[in-house]
Formats: C-alpha cells, structure tokens, sequence
C-alpha cells in the first residue's frame, strides 16, 4: 500500500497552510498551463485521481462535465473535500493508485495532479488509466520534475570481497527517495523523465503535449518567492490520448 503522510497529523497541518490549499487551483502556479492542456469537458465523464480537496473535481463540474470522481487515499483529504462539495454528481471514493481499478472504457478524462511522484511503479496506473479511458480519451497530469527528485543517495557500498567504496547516485539512478517536507520520512520515487514517458507509450498512449514548466517572469514578479524556480524546471505537465 502507498504510504499514506497526508494522514499524518503534522504534514496534514503544514499541507493545509500552503497556497494551493487555501486558495484552490488559483494558488497552484502550474494551473494555467496545465488548463490548457485539458480537453473540452462539457457533458464528459471525469476522474481525478489524488483529488485531495477535490478542487479539480468541483473546477470539472463547473466546466460542465457530467459526472466527476475522485480519489483519494488520504481520509484526511477526502473529509476536507465532501466538506467543501455540494455536488451528487461528484463522488468521492478511497482508493490506493497503485491498486487502481475502473471500469473498461468508461472515462474521456483522467487527470492527476501532484501525485504520480509517490508511486514506486507507473506502468499498472498507466495501464489502468488506459483500459478505464474511451477511444480517444485523455490523460493529463503533472508530477514533480525528475530534477526536483533526484537528490544524489550518497552511501558505502561493499562488493562481493567485502571493500568498501564511496557510491553517489544521481539522476540516473531511479528509486525511492526520502526527504524531510512537512513531515519526516515522506517517500516519494524518483524516475528519469525518459523513464515516464517511455512507460505512457509502452501503455498505449499517444503523446501530445509535454511541458517541463517553471514560472513565468510575470508570475516572478508577482510571487518573488518562485524566483527560485526559475533556475531549474519544478514540474513536469504531460497530456496524452488513448
């Protein structure tokens, strides 16, 4: 089972004070580039997958989709979504991504947001994602740049003799990452961008946008804080088409 840290007390507190939490998909700097991906969504059927506070889920239904759901493995999340929905044609459900299981042919949408990063394998999602979609369905979703999650391991490591050396694994090395965010001990899976893609294409998908985004100098200006962000991409924004 993934792990489950926004159900921890202290991340879920810090999690909730961040701008993306109390303003929604206006506080997520991405959400513009990342609109412009999805596909026209009036009367289609939608899932979001980590919907968190369900803020994409309620965007949907406003956009005109017929029926929206989300999941989400965090109770904690979900108890802050229904609270803030009033919607019976947005239903929420608790589910685990790395078990995810929908009904053949039976979405024109799957959109996922600051989630695929805590998945240690992405080809049965993919895979999922592909069976659950119709014909010309879409997958849109953003994750974290490989470069935000490839911190360096740096360890002793001994070979078959017993002697030791010194090994750093960079960005080649793909894995399991553990930093410090909000909480201890918060586990996410660093794999190379060629890595994703490769493995959306192996599941059947049809590439069709890709954005490794970082903010615009206007976005700087107003939020000097993302200047940081400028130097290396921070997300990674992909759409792709059954």
């Amino acid at each position: 089972m993934s792990q489950n840290i926004y159900d921890d007390p202290g991340f879920f507190d810090g999690y909730a004070k961040l701008p993306r939490s109390q303003f929604g998909l206006d506080g997520a700097p991405e959400w513009p580039a990342l609109r412009a991906m999805l596909p026209e969504l009036s009367g289609k059927r939608v899932a979001d997958l980590g919907c968190g506070y369900g803020w994409f889920c309620r965007y949907a239904r406003e956009a005109g989709a017929g029926e929206v759901l989300g999941i989400e493995l965090s109770e904690k999340m979900l108890a802050r979504a229904r609270e803030l929905t009033s919607d019976d044609r947005i239903i929420y459900r608790q589910g685990d991504l790395e078990r995810l299981d929908l009904p053949a042919q039976s979405l024109d949408l799957i959109y996922s947001s600051l989630t695929l990063h805590y998945l240690p394998d992405l080809a049965p999602l993919f895979s999922a994602a592909h069976r659950a979609l119709k014909p010309g369905g879409w997958l849109v979703f953003s994750m974290e740049h490989p470069i935000h999650t490839c911190p360096s391991v740096q360890q002793w490591v001994s070979d078959s003799e017993g002697r030791r050396s010194w090994a750093v694994n960079g960005y080649q090395a793909e894995g399991r990452r553990v930093s410090n965010w909000l909480a201890d001990g918060v586990v996410k899976y660093h794999r190379t961008l060629g890595a994703t893609l490769n493995a959306l294409m192996a599941a059947g998908f049809a590439l069709r946008h890709v954005d490794e985004w970082g903010p615009s100098a206007e976005q700087i200006a107003a939020q000097p804080v993302l200047a940081e962000e400028a130097e290396r991409p921070m997300l990674v924004l992909v759409s792709a088409q059954k």
